[in-house]
Order: structure tokens, then C-alpha cells, then sequence
């Protein structure tokens, strides 16, 4: 597998934040929020992760797949393309629409 980009996969990310807490250079940044629900009536009042933002710095990345290995729901991939070429250093700051696929 070529090691190019992580991949985010938001269907199976519960907001854990084991990726963010593993990295080495800290290039993870993710919040959430929580929400409670009962799933049925009489059952007890739950609460789950949402995640709000998720994003990479691929200026920082060492590409290590630190956080693809530590995920234990599987939401981190390797995407397999490269990052594209940014103008700035903000450019190499990517969220959850390019760590998608749909941006970038």
C-alpha cells in the first residue's frame, strides 16, 4: 500500500481521539461533541461522540500510519494518492471534506 494520504472514513469514527493523542508530531486535530439518546422507551439515556472537525496537517505528517494502526474502529485508512502541492502552509492543513476524497 502506498503510503501517499490518510484516508477518513466518518461512518466508524467515534470521536475517541486515540489518533490525535498518538501522533508523534501532533498533526491530528479533531473535536466533538456529545449527544444523548435512549434507544428505546423505559431503556437508560445514552451518550455518544459526534465528531464536528477532523482535520490533518500534512505539513507536519511523517507519514508514520501511527494513528492508522491505534484507531480501533478502523476510520483511518491509507488513501494510496499523494497529497497535492500547496501554495502555503495552509493548504497543507486538510479537513474532513478532502480526508473524504470529494476535495482534494
Amino acid at each position: 500500500m502506498i503510503h501517499g494520504r490518510i484516508r477518513l472514513i466518518e461512518d466508524l469514527c467515534t470521536s475517541c481521539m486515540i489518533c490525535a493523542r498518538e501522533c508523534p508530531t501532533w498533526c491530528i486535530r479533531l473535536t466533538s461533541h456529545q449527544e444523548r439518546s435512549a434507544p428505546s422507551p423505559g431503556a437508560r439515556e445514552r451518550t455518544r461522540n459526534v465528531l464536528d472537525e477532523f482535520e490533518i496537517d500534512w505539513g507536519a505528517c511523517m507519514y508514520c500510519g501511527v494513528c492508522i494502526e491505534q484507531c480501533p474502529t478502523g476510520a483511518l485508512e491509507w488513501g494510496g494518492e499523494h497529497v497535492p502541492v500547496a501554495e502555503s502552509l495552509a493548504g497543507l492543513v486538510h479537513g474532513r471534506a478532502e480526508l473524504r476524497g470529494e476535495d482534494g
